[in-house]
């Protein structure tokens, strides 16, 4: 893994929704592993740093949730980055809040930020 991305929607309103958990999830990600100083990069919020001993990216898309393939897929692009090497972190409506579920690979499952991601780089 390269790149994680973390899946919300942009602005205050939205900060602490059920829907902006990806966000949550990067940024205690960030915390954790003494990254700091994201910046505006991708139509999103990008930093870098050491996590598990490999350099490794952070996003936050700032486009709207049904967009962020736009700012993944620059980002993938710019620092060719494919696929298998991305994680993205985001919510899952049909799992109680508190819960998570792990897959690798599958399909979008309705959810319209994965649809997203996987139109521009899928």
């Amino acid at each position: 893994m390269r790149l994680v991305v973390g899946l919300g929607n942009p602005g205050a309103r939205y900060a602490r929704n059920r829907h902006n958990v990806g966000f949550m999830a990067v940024d205690l990600i960030a915390q954790r592993h003494g990254v700091s100083s994201f910046r505006s990069r991708f139509k999103g919020e990008l930093a870098e740093g050491v996590i598990g001993g490999a350099r490794r990216l952070l996003l936050k898309p700032r486009t709207f949730m049904n967009d962020s393939g736009e700012s993944v897929a620059e980002t993938a692009r710019f620092f060719k980055i494919s696929l298998s090497e991305i994680v993205v972190i985001h919510d899952e409506i049909d799992l109680r809040p508190g819960k998570l579920r792990v897959k690798c690979g599958g399909g979008t499952a309705g959810h319209n930020g994965l649809r997203s991601i996987d139109a521009l780089l899928g």
